[in-house]
């Protein structure tokens, strides 16, 4: 009876799997398991959301972490909706055409942010291809909203690909977000099956050119494992995202949310993890998340700390470098002087 009650669930969220075949699943290992949310600072995060209407990718994707960070006042608002025009394969969030956009709601989400007293915000969103802009209009408006009625607060917006809507990035970009994070989500060789509406490349030009427009943001993206992708190419994908010079990498365990969703391939382990962040931060980046448990927006205010003082030592530790060259090369021309004399 239950099983009966769930797949009717999960048709209406998900229509375009009904028709699927049931996917295995994998019993999950002990280090993937969590707490039931419940503390009273839960209940007020929630309670907070549901006066102002509002709609989270906490809960909309099913966040393991939703218990802790909650309980911390963390919340990642999602806007545009909670119905997406894409059928991602991993993904729980609702899919269909949605609804006009709501006028109102960045004020309502800057309204959130200021009641909850957030240092720093996640910001993000569902697909709107059928929008013109893909919603970029609608994002930059909430990041504006955030600025005047918490201007202390630090944003970090989790942005959709804008897939054919010229000049969307660019609005976006030039509403100063302190972090602009895409996901690639999966190496390219599983996008057919795991993200068949997005392109893998296009997704690297994006953030290539969020560096390019403005230098000093923060660039951010993810990906999930055990989907069936390979050691090699994780870090084929992570070379792919050096090259767009992107700052900080996260890396998390899929878990799939319905039988109706892609299958988990395999569940990878705690040592795994700890090998590619190692390997992640030889590669460059400023700043790797790798663990099971991790999430996009997984302790952002607090990675955003640690994000901005490892830029801030890396600029030190360049220009120290660079002192040292020029008064080797000063001392070098002296010493040359002198011989000829």
């Amino acid at each position: 009876m239950v099983t009966v009650v769930d797949r009717t669930r999960s048709a209406v969220r998900h229509p375009e799997k009904a028709a699927r075949p049931d996917a295995p699943v994998l019993r999950k290992p002990d280090w993937i398991r969590v707490r039931a949310p419940g503390s009273p600072v839960w209940r007020e995060t929630r309670d907070i959301v549901r006066a102002e209407g509002l709609v989270t990718v906490c809960e909309e994707a099913g966040c393991p972490n939703i218990g802790e960070c909650w309980s911390k006042k963390h919340a990642t608002f999602m806007i545009m909706g909670d119905t997406c025009t894409r059928a991602c394969a991993f993904c729980n969030v609702r899919t269909g055409l949605p609804d006009p956009l709501d006028p109102a709601e960045p004020r309502k989400v800057a309204d959130a942010v200021a009641a909850l007293g957030l240092e720093h915000v996640v910001i993000t969103s569902v697909d709107r291809d059928d929008l013109a802009d893909g919603g970029a209009n609608h994002m930059a408006g909430t990041i504006r909203a955030i600025r005047a009625a918490a201007p202390g607060t630090t944003i970090e917006v989790l942005t959709p690909d804008f897939l054919r809507k010229p000049g969307a990035l660019e609005t976006v970009v030039d509403a100063r977000p302190d972090v602009f994070n895409h996901n690639l989500e999966t190496v390219p060789s599983r996008y057919l099956s795991v993200r068949p509406g997005a392109r893998y490349y296009h997704s690297i030009r994006l953030l290539d050119r969020v560096k390019l427009i403005d230098p000093t943001i923060f660039t951010k993206s993810g990906i999930m494992v055990g989907l069936g992708e390979t050691r090699h190419e994780v870090l084929q994908l992570m070379d792919d995202l050096r090259s767009a010079d992107v700052d900080f990498l996260t890396i998390g365990q899929y878990l799939q949310p319905t039988r109706k969703h892609h299958a988990v391939m395999e569940y990878v382990t705690p040592d795994a993890f700890k090998a590619y962040a190692t390997i992640a931060t030889a590669k460059g980046f400023l700043m790797v998340s790798a663990s099971p448990l991790t999430r996009s927006s997984y302790h952002a205010g607090e990675d955003f700390a640690r994000l901005r003082a490892a830029r801030e030592a890396r600029s030190g530790a360049r220009s120290s470098a660079d002192g040292g060259q020029s008064r080797a090369r000063g001392g070098e021309a002296g010493r040359k002087a002198e011989a000829l004399r």
